[in-house]
């Protein structure tokens, strides 16, 4: 009996489990925040524009905007062009997830 429900235990934990173990930096980030809309499926769903649009380097980057704002709008103010590049992908990746997801 014991052996029955630890694996019935098991069956329900490992995909649990296993979806957190694969979500994405953005994904964690926007589960993470204080954000009244935040909620698994729209975090899941902004990862997953997040992983056709950015590169790994690009979403992490993006991700540390949830915790501090104030990243995003020193990249915005920046005069480099490697952060000009960068805000033109993010953009794009903005106007797609806010399409897409409806967030």
């Amino acid at each position: 009996m014991k052996s029955l429900l630890l694996a019935a235990s098991v069956a329900v934990v490992l995909p649990v489990m296993s979806s957190l173990a694969h979500a994405g930096p953005i994904e964690n980030a926007c589960n993470r925040s204080d954000r009244k809309a935040a909620n698994p499926q729209l975090c899941g769903c902004i990862q997953q524009v997040a992983d056709q649009t950015l590169r790994g380097a690009d979403q992490r980057r993006a991700a540390s905007f949830f915790k501090d704002p104030e990243k995003a709008h020193k990249v915005w103010m920046s005069k480099s062009r490697g952060d000009d590049e960068f805000w033109d992908r993010y953009k794009a990746f903005s106007a797609q997830a806010q399409a897409y997801c409806g967030g």
